[in-house]
């Protein structure tokens, strides 16, 4: 007989999150392929046995929370610019390769998803060495690619950050554009896919920044270069005010070109980056906007890396 007050939507609530993932980058000397596993039960390292298709920096992630992650566009060994989208499927953490493609190969963009529904990956540099404006939509569970007719405000390479809000909008945070480095925000609502442009600007204009979410409250953008430097500051913006704070505690050291994911509702992570070539992750907890540094490192350096995560069936 049921269990009073139990109900299937709530044990899926509740089943616990499993791990998040930091793939490809760049050593300093060589692209990399591998793909790292930080299992959230404990924040351990593991290296998956499957990797990438190719060796890729400057690409990106964004993931169907409970079902899969995804790392689209890159630069590869060729060198050339990528538009392939490999799938690491969950649990068993097996690589696939989609049919579906981005509309062209770019690398430095950014990407966010609306968990159960579809991915987003947002502007970019192409093989010409253009940057764009362009959405394009990775439709969950099919695996179909649309591309928005809304756009980026301008046309922005340099990796913006990207994180989510899922069920309501993505965002998309920073980056390059014609006239320099932006802090600019731009936010997709997920039920039309239409564009605004938030009033709140990130604290100072940066490029390859990493993005995370605490879905439902609130997304964090962290680290960067700015015309000062790389930075070590981490911005909050709150939903679904959209006002915009800076945390008082910061990242461990300077960092661009890093990667971020989310544990929704328990702590938010940064790894990699350039800067000062780092190996460490840095983990944020949502509950106080805290931040500590994991005993667990990447296997290896690496920056211009992908991120995404399973938190779990939401």
């Amino acid at each position: 007989m049921p269990i009073i007050g139990i109900t299937a939507s709530s044990i899926l609530k509740t089943l616990p999150a499993v791990a998040g993932y930091f793939a490809g980058g760049y050593s300093g000397s060589a692209n990399l392929s591998r793909i790292d596993k930080i299992t959230f039960s404990d924040d351990s390292k593991s290296t998956l046995s499957a990797t990438l298709s190719t060796a890729r920096r400057f690409t990106v992630g964004n993931a169907d929370s409970g079902v899969a992650g995804y790392v689209g566009g890159g630069t590869d060994d060729s060198p050339n610019k990528t538009s392939g989208i490999d799938k690491i499927t969950f649990p068993a953490d097996t690589k696939t390769t989609l049919s579906a493609t981005l509309t062209a190969a770019i690398d430095e963009h950014s990407g966010m998803a609306n968990s159960g529904t579809a991915g987003y990956f947002g502007g970019g540099v192409n093989t010409v060495g253009a940057k764009t404006d362009r959405i394009d939509k990775i439709a969950f569970p099919a695996d179909t690619k649309t591309t928005l007719s809304a756009t980026l405000s301008a046309a922005t390479g340099g990796g913006p950050a990207g994180m989510a809000n899922s069920g309501t909008a993505g965002y998309f945070c920073g980056g390059v554009t014609s006239a320099g480095r932006i802090s600019g925000i731009d936010k997709i609502t997920f039920s039309a896919d239409t564009k605004t442009t938030l009033s709140a600007t990130l604290s100072v204009a940066k490029d390859g920044p990493a993005g995370f979410a605490n879905s439902g409250v609130a997304g964090y953008v962290a680290g960067g270069g700015s015309a000062g430097g790389d930075t070590t500051s981490i911005d909050k913006i709150a939903f679904p005010s959209d006002t915009k704070t800076t945390l008082s505690d910061t990242l461990s050291g300077i960092q661009s070109a890093l990667a971020g994911f989310a544990n929704s509702g328990v702590a938010g992570y940064t790894g990699g980056g350039g800067g000062n070539n780092s190996t460490t992750i840095n983990k944020i907890a949502f509950s106080a906007d805290t931040r500590t540094t994991l005993a667990a490192t990447l296997t290896g350096i690496s920056f211009g890396l992908a991120g995404f995560a399973n938190s779990g069936t939401l």
